[in-house]
């Protein structure tokens, strides 16, 4: 697995292409959840999300040749907005296969920010395949959106942040769904503070990391069915070995509960965050119990919403 060291030089690496997010605490959720909550805000990333991080390793990553090839990438949002904004800032040329099923609002913010958009059927199949056909034709260099140890090493700079920002705490959660991030904080917690549990949240409609964790090998998701729709994927060959070995437990919420937790926080923090991120708050809240009076982070992991398609 990666070592301290070479997320010591993800770091640096990405520091002048990414936000250090701030850590917001309150005490009423705190209340609410009867534990000591900290909140990773993800969401104040640039392009609004924590996939910022893994995708501009990603691309640091590559050679000069490569990146003047260009990258592609398939995705139904958050890493598409992420790899064309890396490739901008660095002068590389993005390709981003969406599915037809990907909120417009993020579609609009990837062609905003200059690469170039193929929609394609709601599929895992016709994603890979379009993907495929345009690094056939201009040999350019595929960056997958999870399962790349890149684009994990990148996503674990976040929780490193966390770990540096809150010395005292217990667990950290964070949504599973590629299980990019989830194995990224995996590996920032094993690699810089061992005590400090890792756990997933995870939608029922999508639930198979809940599967593959129980199974010790990869259930693939079929036709999954959830609001939070960054967390419609499955976990990969790279980063499932990390999870497996490195997170404690993934809960599972149903959809009213992300809905409502996506409330919770609108209402009582003021800052918005999309129905992925609710993921984890909806598990810790459903499991408050055994977190009593714990010190717990959560990886806000995104904020990009459609304010037209409100689920409240």
């Amino acid at each position: 697995m990666t070592t301290q060291q070479e997320l010591i030089d993800t770091a640096k690496r990405i520091t002048s292409y990414v936000h250090q997010t701030p850590v917001l605490t309150s005490e009423s959720i705190d209340e609410i959840f009867g534990a000591g909550i900290h909140l990773k805000c993800e969401n104040f990333q640039k392009m609004g999300a924590f996939k910022m991080r893994g995708a501009t390793n990603a691309i640091l990553s590559l050679s000069a040749r490569e990146r003047e090839l260009g990258v592609v990438t398939h995705s139904s949002g958050n890493f598409a907005q992420a790899v064309a904004l890396a490739a901008n800032k660095t002068g590389t040329k993005a390709t981003i296969v969406m599915p037809s099923s990907a909120p417009e609002i993020k579609k609009k913010a990837v062609l905003g920010y200059g690469a170039t958009v193929i929609d394609c059927a709601p599929t895992q199949q016709a994603r890979e395949q379009a993907a495929a056909k345009v690094q056939e034709e201009t040999g350019s260099v595929f960056l997958h959106p999870s399962n790349q140890i890149e684009v994990i090493n990148g996503n674990a700079t976040a929780a490193m942040e966390l770990l540096g920002q809150v010395d005292n705490l217990d667990a950290i959660f964070t949504p599973v769904g590629g299980g990019g991030l989830l194995a990224g904080t995996a590996l920032a917690a094993f690699r810089f503070r061992k005590q400090v549990s890792i756990l997933g949240g995870e939608p029922e409609g999508a639930d198979d990391a809940f599967q593959s964790l129980i199974a010790g090998q990869i259930v693939p998701v079929e036709n999954p069915k959830t609001i939070a729709d960054g967390l419609r994927t499955s976990l990969g060959d790279v980063n499932f070995p990390i999870i497996k070995e490195l997170v404690e437990a993934i809960y599972l919420v149903s959809e009213q509960e992300i809905i409502d937790a996506m409330r919770l926080i609108w209402e009582r923090m003021k800052i918005i965050i999309e129905p992925s991120s609710a993921v984890p708050f909806a598990a810790l809240y459903k499991h408050r119990d055994k977190f009593r009076n714990k010190n717990i982070g959560i990886i806000v992991s995104g904020g990009n919403v459609d304010l037209n398609n409100l689920p409240f």
